[in-house]
Parts: structure tokens; C-alpha cells; sequence
């Protein structure tokens, strides 16, 4: 049996994606306590696009499980703020689904495609 990269390495947290994840809850605690009625008014004020910042927000959504990983450095390094700003489903099985498939490429010319995903969450 072959562990993931990860399970071996010390643990190395990823702060931009530390960062964004921090931010969008950030952000979903001031649209939630009322302070800001609208994403277009809180991104006004933040300085930020409307478009970044909702996509951004869209963190919030994660799997409690996949912000856990994140922010203690256990996520693997293929899951990177681009590949979380990618659509990812509600529903958090079908988003650890998706996330393990899209890490289980193939890292080296003889791997395969079912060797097990370097995500350790």
C-alpha cells in the first residue's frame, strides 16, 4: 500500500488558501449580521469586483471537513485556490468526490488512473 506524498511530508499550510477561506467567511458573517444587504455593497466597500468576491464567497460552501484540511496544511498540494475556484457540487460527499478526482491524476509516466488520490482529508 502506497501512502499519499502528503501523509509522509510535514504538514505545510497553504496560506493564500488560508487567506481566501478566512476572507469568505469573513465576508458571509457580515452579509449574515445585516451590516451589508447585498454582495455588490460589501465588495463596494471592500474595494474588491463583485465577481471575485462571489466567487470567493463560494468557499464558505466547503465540506467541513475540506476547510479542516486546508487550514491544518493536510490537503495535498494539487488542491490549490485555483482548483477550489472551480464550480464544486453543494452536496459535501459529491464535493469530496469531485476533489479526490481531480487530484487522482496521474503524477508520472507509469502511474495509473487507480492509484489512490494524493488528498489526505
Amino acid at each position: 500500500m502506497q501512502l499519499p506524498e502528503c501523509a509522509t511530508q510535514s504538514r505545510l499550510t497553504d496560506n493564500t488558501l488560508v487567506k481566501a477561506l478566512a476572507r469568505a467567511f469573513r465576508w458571509k458573517r457580515m452579509l449574515e449580521s445585516g451590516e451589508f444587504a447585498t454582495i455588490a455593497e460589501l465588495a463596494e466597500r471592500e474595494g474588491i469586483a463583485f465577481t471575485y468576491m462571489a466567487r470567493l464567497m463560494r468557499l464558505s460552501l466547503l465540506a467541513p471537513h475540506v476547510v479542516e484540511a486546508i487550514l491544518n496544511g493536510k490537503q495535498g498540494p494539487e488542491l490549490t485556490l485555483a482548483r477550489v475556484l472551480e464550480p464544486f457540487p453543494l452536496n459535501w460527499t459529491e464535493q469530496m468526490d469531485e476533489l479526490q478526482a481531480k487530484t487522482a491524476a496521474p503524477t508520472h509516466q507509469n502511474a495509473t488512473a487507480t492509484e489512490p488520490p494524493n488528498l489526505c482529508l
